[in-house]
This record gives structure tokens, sequence and C-alpha cells, in this order.
């Protein structure tokens, strides 16, 4: 599995945050094989503002957008075994550091758990799964809690207090 990172703006504020590693940690417990292509990028909030308006219509910036290129669901309609070393790009998530940093202060926790959950959701959307019906909301929701939880578990506590209060797809993104 290959994680390309670019972290164009914020690596300072983001310095230790393990990306790549929760990366791979969601995308082996989603059953993503081991050829899937995805890329992660962190941008300043006007570059996330031209984003949000090109791609969603919407002003200003957002915490998380994510863009499916092959997407899982081709792979497995074109035929090919989940174990086959064809790669694919499954797609891009993108985050706003800044963005992160005010939710994080708004719901009383640290950036790392917030940029966490930015990434946990981002890479569940290049999953499948979506937000937009409440059945959808919820079952993406638990899906976030439980990879939080598990996380947090194998040595990550920072994000043990977002697990809870803050696992929000209903929002603006």
């Amino acid at each position: 599995m290959e994680i390309l990172i670019d972290f164009a703006y914020g690596e300072k504020e983001l310095a230790g945050f393990p990306a790549e590693a929760l990366a791979r940690f969601v995308l082996e417990r989603e059953d993503v094989p081991d050829s899937a292509e995805v890329s992660l990028a962190f941008v300043d909030d006007g570059e996330m503002a031209r984003l949000n308006e090109e791609f969603r219509g919407k002003q200003g910036p957002t915490d998380v957008l994510s863009f499916e290129c092959d997407g899982l669901d081709d792979l497995f309609s074109a035929g090919a075994p989940a174990g086959e070393d064809a790669p694919f790009e499954l797609g891009d998530v993108i985050i706003a550091p800044d963005v992160a940093q005010r939710q994080a202060e708004h719901f009383g926790h640290a950036l790392e758990a917030e940029a966490s959950l930015l990434l946990v959701h981002g890479l569940l959307h290049l999953c499948g799964y979506d937000h937009i019906e409440d059945d959808e909301a919820a079952e993406m929701e638990a899906r976030e809690r439980a990879l939080l939880e598990a996380w947090a578990d194998a040595g990550h506590p920072a994000v043990r207090g977002v697990c809870d209060d803050a696992v929000r797809v209903r929002g603006e993104h």
C-alpha cells in the first residue's frame, strides 16, 4: 500500500502526527488491497476554500475533502481479486490544519485527535461510506468511532476523547 503525504501546510503544527501509520491502520481494517495508492495533503485555509468552492459550490474552508479516484467498487467490479498486485488509486484526502485546530479548540481536545478524526473520515469516504442519509450517517459514525477506539487501544491515547464527543459526520463537509 502506498500512502503519499504532502505537508504543503501545517507540518510544524502536525509534527509527530502519525498520518501514514493511521492511514495504513484504517485501510487495512477496511480490507483495502495492498496495491492501493492514497494521497494525503494538508493545505491552508485559502486553498481549502478554493477547493471547497470549486468542487462543492460552498464558500469558505471546510475541514476535510475526499476525492475518490479508482475506488474499491471499481476494483471489485472489474473482477480483480482483493490481493492482486495491479495498482489502483483509491483517492485523495485533503485536510485543513487551521480548521482542524479551531475545531479541536471548540471541542476541547488536541489537534492530533481532530486530525485523526478528519483523516479517518476522509478515508472512509474513499472506502464507500457516506452520510447523506441518516442511516448512512449512523453507519459511518459507528465505523469512525470503532476505528478511533481501536487506534487509541493500539497506543495512541490522544484520540480517546474524540471517540465519544466529536464524531459528527452530519456536519458541513
